[in-house]
């Protein structure tokens, strides 16, 4: 069973909406993520593209990083490092994301995170957060 993305995210995920990342767990420092492979997803290898492990690896951290702060409304990716393992995978098959938050600041969070698929680990993740508070920041970016 997944959560809504609207739970996790007040305005909702347009991304993740698209690509269908399912929240499988989102708590207590912690959050899970999975991922079906399509073949929009594949390299010319056929694998799927780092980008979309990143991407997996990415949320699963900054969802952790604000999981039991009561008033972080979201989280900003300020620093990641990912190392890749093993190709996470083909079209057709699953991939899950396991992010935590090991230790959190007044406003950063430093994580981990894990991809999996089935029982192989195939890439892993560090990264700093910055929690933020108000859900209005696009408002303020000047892209001039």
């Amino acid at each position: 069973m997944s959560i809504p993305l609207t739970e996790v995210f007040a305005e909702g995920n347009p991304y993740l909406h698209e690509l269908g990342v399912d929240v499988v767990s989102y708590g207590d420092s912690q959050a899970v993520m999975s991922l079906l492979l399509k073949p929009e997803f594949m390299n010319s290898w056929q694998v799927a593209q780092g980008g979309i492990s990143m991407t997996l690896l990415d949320v699963a951290m900054g969802l952790s990083a604000r999981a039991g702060v009561p008033d972080a409304k979201s989280s900003a990716t300020v620093d990641m490092s990912t190392s890749f393992l093993q190709p996470a995978g083909k079209a057709g098959e699953t991939i899950v994301a396991k992010g935590r938050t090991y230790h959190r600041s007044t406003t950063l969070c430093f994580c981990e995170a894990e991809l999996w698929n089935k029982d192989k680990l195939v890439a892993k993740a560090t990264g700093t957060f910055k929690l933020i508070k108000r859900i209005d920041l696009a408002k303020k970016l000047n892209h001039e």
